[in-house]
């Protein structure tokens, strides 16, 4: 079996998450019905059944432009401090692809030009942090 514990807690996840879903799948087609037959007693079915539509629609286009203006904020802040020499690279060619082009091809000469120097930073980046080691 695959791990025990760890695929009976996915397991039991993954349910629970169905579940929630279906009883919101519900919801909302109960919500919409209840919409549209209040409508239709003052309007005409198809008014009625056209203006629960429009709701529906502008309900979910405010959900999705939140999760979208969260999404955006989070990204604000990861972009914030980059912390290793990688990421820095990565924020650099992100936002200024130019200059991080430029920069990676002057790199590049200088490691061609300097064996031992390129054999410096590869053994930086490959070199794990001193703080994440175990103690026995």
């Amino acid at each position: 079996m695959l791990g025990g514990g760890l695929a009976r807690g996915l397991v039991r996840k993954a349910v629970a998450a169905s579940v929630a879903a279906g009883a919101g799948l519900v919801a909302t087609i109960a919500l919409g019905a209840t919409i549209f037959y209040a409508l239709d007693y003052f309007l005409y079915p198809l008014a009625a059944a056209a203006i629960t539509c429009l709701l529906f629609a502008v309900a979910a286009g405010a959900v999705a432009m939140s999760f979208v203006r969260r999404g955006e904020e989070l990204d604000e802040e990861d972009e914030d401090e980059p912390v290793g020499l990688g990421q820095r690279a990565y924020v650099l060619f992100r936002q200024r692809p130019m200059l991080g082009t430029v920069a990676a091809l002057a790199g590049g000469w200088i490691f061609l030009r300097n064996p031992a120097l390129a054999t410096m930073v590869a053994a930086a980046f490959t070199e794990r942090s001193h703080g994440a080691r175990r103690r026995r």
